[in-house]
């Protein structure tokens, strides 16, 4: 997903947590994470926006790209 650009927290290894997303030319500020969890080679994060808006994001280590599926109003 090219029009997706993740901003993220990182410590000891990259992509501890997502702070904010840009998607379809518009900025999405992180206000909570819901779950995250781990799948082989990806971290995955269930987020809410400040406009109470959820969304998925994954973070994939292999070829190190992020993809988002949208859930819908909180």
């Amino acid at each position: 997903m090219t029009d997706l650009e993740v901003v993220c927290y990182s410590g000891h290894t990259y992509a501890e947590w997502p702070r904010s997303f840009r998607w379809r030319g518009r900025e999405y500020r992180v206000e909570r994470i819901e779950k995250a969890w781990q799948e082989p080679g990806k971290r995955c994060f269930q987020v809410v926006t400040g406009e109470n808006e959820r969304f998925q994001l994954c973070y994939n280590e292999a070829d190190k790209s992020w993809s988002l599926t949208e859930l819908g109003k909180g």
